[in-house]
């Protein structure tokens, strides 16, 4: 199996929410036209549009294109390969990621869980 494609802190992303199609263009150090291409290529890759129509990448969306840029560009994959491999990874990391519910509380939370529930549904009934 390959190594990790990434490990944090491999590249230097500004602590921001959005970033514009110039501003990813020399993060990742390939012109916006190979972006633009590759959102049509790799499904996952998606950003947002402001209300002038500009693209407004996430942070998620530039380390995506930080990895699809080493598949192809180091490791020589095809489109076809590299979009395979990332379908194949992010399973894979999403799963090893989601923690099972019954680890998410233990016994000590949980009458504040029954106190938060009863709040909620009288808040409910106030709307109805």
């Amino acid at each position: 199996m390959p190594e990790p494609l990434f490990e944090e802190g491999d590249f230097q992303i500004p602590d921001k929410m959005f970033f514009r199609v110039g501003e990813v263009s020399r993060l990742v150090g390939v012109p916006a036209h190979v972006l633009r291409y590759w959102e049509t290529e790799f499904p996952a890759l998606a950003p947002r549009k402001s209300g002038r129509g500009h693209r407004l990448y996430r942070r998620q969306d530039v380390e995506l294109l930080f990895q699809i840029k080493d598949l192809l560009h180091v490791r020589r994959f095809t489109i076809e390969g590299a979009r395979q491999y990332l379908k194949q990874h992010r399973s894979a990391r999403r799963s090893a990621a989601r923690p099972r519910q019954a680890d998410l509380f233990d016994s000590s939370t949980a009458p504040q869980l029954a106190a938060i529930r009863e709040e909620l549904r009288q808040i409910l009934d106030l709307l109805k």
